[in-house]
Formats: C-alpha cells, sequence, structure tokens
C-alpha cells in the first residue's frame, strides 16, 4: 500500500469545509487540523503511486480555499 501525508494551507476560516470535503475523497484515511505553518494534515493511501499522485493533485489541491500544499511520501518497508 502506498502512503503519502498531504499538508494543507487554506484559506482562514475554511478549514472545516475543507477536512469534511477531504473525509469524501475515497483514498483519504485520516484528517486532522493542525495548528503552525499548515492548517490540515490528511494521511492518503492507495496500492498504486500513480493513482495517489492523481489524487493529490486533481482531487486535493482543486478543492477551492486551499491555497497550498506539501507531501510527504512513505517509503515501502519503512513503516
Amino acid at each position: 500500500m502506498e502512503t503519502a501525508y498531504v499538508l494543507v494551507n487554506c484559506d482562514l476560516g475554511s478549514e472545516e469545509d475543507i477536512i469534511n470535503d477531504l473525509k469524501h475523497i475515497d483514498s483519504v484515511k485520516e484528517v486532522h487540523g493542525t495548528f503552525g505553518a499548515y492548517d490540515i494534515i490528511a494521511k492518503i493511501e492507495n496500492p498504486e503511486r500513480d493513482k495517489l499522485r492523481e489524487i493529490i493533485i486533481w482531487n486535493i489541491r482543486k478543492l477551492e480555499h486551499v491555497r497550498s500544499t506539501l507531501t510527504l511520501m512513505g517509503i515501502q518497508g519503512q513503516n
């Protein structure tokens, strides 16, 4: 299983809406609001690395009020 953690910066006040949107994306397994440089962290899992990348680019980064993201890809065998 491929895993990625996506850190999300969003427009002020839109955190709850984005969290709800993220929860409706199939491969999103966990979503948490955070304090600090980023507003939200999401754990994404999919058997295919290319599909994982597509979900991040076309489903997460395109959400309304998402300003920027930082993606951390998991390393197979180091879990």
